[in-house]
């Protein structure tokens, strides 16, 4: 299993980076949109 994972992480490593930037947008996203009533 860790051999897998560590196969996995070592063949896409540069869509890994792009992978997490595209999570860490997307709950920055939703906090913001679940605040914005507060706004109004």
């Amino acid at each position: 299993m860790m051999h897998q994972v560590k196969s996995v992480i070592r063949n896409s490593r540069a869509t890994l980076v792009q992978d997490a930037l595209g999570g860490v947008a997307l709950v920055a996203l939703m906090i913001v949109v679940l605040h914005v009533p507060g706004f109004v």
